[in-house]
C-alpha cells in the first residue's frame, strides 16, 4: 500500500538504487474526462487532498509511512495497523474516505463489512470496450508484481499549480506512461506501449491538424477539471451547480523554429514551451465554450472559435491560419444523436477548418508568462 500511495504521490523516484520511473498517470488518462477540480468533489488525483488541498497534508502522509509496519503484517497479526495510519489520510477535504482514488474503506476498517481485504482504485473510468478494460486490470496487476520484491520508498512530491497546468495535457501524460511501461519490461513484465494508444484517442481526440511551410500544429482535446461552485437556492432547496463552461486543447507544433516563429490564439501568444524533443513544443489554451447563468466567471465572454495563427516574427506576418468551433459552425443544434462513431467524428471534423493567411502586418500583443501555470494560456484573464 504505501508503494501505490508513494508511486502515485511523486513522478520520479530520486537519486536511489531504484530505476527512475513516474507511477501510473491514471491521474488523467483512465478516469472521466471531466472530473471535480474542487477537493470536495470526486478528486481528480489519488492525492488531490494532498496536493490541492492542505498544504502540510503531504508532510503529514509522510510521518503515516514511517509509523506502518516494516514486516508482515499476517505474522504478527496487527493487518488493522494499516486502515489505523492511513484512513483518515485517504480523505476528501470533507474527511469523506469513499471519495479518496484508493480508497481502504474495505480493506480492514472496524466493522463488520469493513474487513473484506478490498482495495477500490475510484480513478477508473469502465472504458467502452473490454480490451480496454482489460489494459488498466493488467496495469494493476503489474505494478503490484513490480512493487512486490521491490517497494517504491520515494519521497512524495509537491506538484502544486502543476496539477491544473502540465499534468492536464495528453502529451506529459503519455510521456509519464510510456515510461511506467518501459519499467515494468526492465522488471521482465511483457507490456506493450501501444496497448494504451486507445485510451489516448478516446479520452484525448485529436481536433485537427494543420501544416504550413514544414511546420507542423496538432490540436488534441485536453483535461479540464470542473469547478463546483457554491450553494444557490432552488426550488426543490439548496443546490451546488458545477461549472462546466472552461474546456481546453493542447496545441502541439513540430518542426518549429524558436526565433522566429510564434503560434497565437485569438490574437494572443501561446506559451509554447520545449518537450525535449527537437523542433517540438507544446501548450494548452484554457477557454470559455459556453455561458451558463451561473459559473465561475459568470461575465465573461464566450472565446470560441479560436483561431490560431502561426506567425513569422521576422517578416512579422501569418503563414497561415486555422479555427476550431467549440459547436456548429453555422451556430445550428442536431436533431439527433450520432448514428455512430463515424458520424460523431464527421461532426468533429466539420468544427475544425483551416484559414488562409491573416492579412496585414501581424504584432502579437506582448503576454507576460504566468508563473503558476507556464504552459497554459487562459483566455478568461484577458
Amino acid at each position: 500500500m504505501p508503494a501505490f500511495l508513494r508511486a502515485r504521490g511523486s513522478h520520479r523516484y530520486r537519486e536511489s538504487g531504484l530505476r527512475p520511473v513516474p507511477p501510473p498517470p491514471d491521474c488523467g488518462w483512465f478516469r472521466h474526462d471531466r472530473a471535480g477540480r474542487e477537493p470536495r468533489s470526486q478528486t481528480i488525483r489519488s492525492d488531490a487532498h494532498h496536493d490541492e488541498a492542505r498544504h502540510e497534508a503531504i508532510y503529514e502522509l509522510e510521518t503515516a509511512f514511517s509509523a506502518l509496519p516494516k514486516t508482515d503484517t499476517t505474522l504478527e497479526n496487527c493487518q488493522w495497523l494499516i486502515d489505523r495510519i492511513l484512513r483518515n489520510h485517504l480523505t476528501d477535504l470533507t474527511g469523506n474516505t469513499h471519495r479518496s482514488e484508493i480508497c481502504i474503506d474495505k480493506l480492514f476498517g472496524p466493522g463488520p463489512t469493513g474487513r473484506l481485504g478490498l482495495v477500490e482504485f475510484r480513478g477508473f473510468e469502465m472504458p467502452p470496450h473490454a480490451e480496454m478494460s482489460l489494459s488498466q486490470q493488467l496495469l494493476i496487476r503489474g505494478l503490484i508484481s513490480r512493487f512486490w520484491d521491490e517497494p517504491y520508498q520515494a519521497q512524495l512530491v509537491k506538484w502544486g499549480s502543476s496539477i491544473h497546468d502540465k499534468w492536464l495535457l495528453p502529451h506529459y501524460l503519455k510521456d509519464d506512461l510510456d515510461e511506467v511501461v518501459d519499467d515494468l519490461r526492465e522488471h521482465g513484465l511483457n507490456f506493450e506501449k501501444n496497448w494504451y494508444d486507445p485510451h489516448l484517442e478516446f479520452r484525448f481526440p485529436v481536433i485537427g491538424e494543420h501544416h504550413e511551410r514544414n511546420v507542423g500544429l496538432e490540436l488534441r482535446q485536453a483535461a479540464e477539471p470542473w469547478n463546483v461552485l457554491g450553494e444557490e437556492s432552488s426550488s426543490s432547496g439548496t443546490a451546488r451547480y458545477v461549472d462546466s463552461s472552461v474546456e481546453r486543447v493542447q496545441v502541439k507544433v513540430t518542426n518549429l523554429t524558436e526565433s522566429r516563429h510564434i503560434v497565437t490564439c485569438n490574437g494572443l501568444p501561446v506559451p509554447l514551451q520545449p518537450t525535449g524533443r527537437r523542433g517540438e513544443f507544446v501548450a494548452g489554451v484554457r477557454y470559455r465554450a459556453w455561458a451558463p447563468f451561473s459559473a465561475m466567471h459568470p461575465t465573461k465572454p464566450i472565446h470560441s472559435p479560436l483561431t490560431f495563427d502561426l506567425v513569422d516574427q521576422w517578416n512579422e506576418k501569418s503563414l497561415g491560419a486555422c479555427q476550431y468551433h467549440v459547436v456548429h459552425p453555422g451556430g445550428r443544434s442536431y436533431d439527433d444523436f450520432p448514428l455512430n462513431g463515424f458520424v460523431a467524428e464527421s461532426r468533429r471534423n466539420t468544427r475544425f477548418s483551416h484559414l488562409g493567411k491573416t492579412s496585414g502586418t501581424l504584432h502579437p500583443t506582448k503576454v507576460a508568462p504566468n508563473p503558476e501555470y507556464p504552459l497554459t494560456l487562459d483566455l478568461q484573464r484577458f
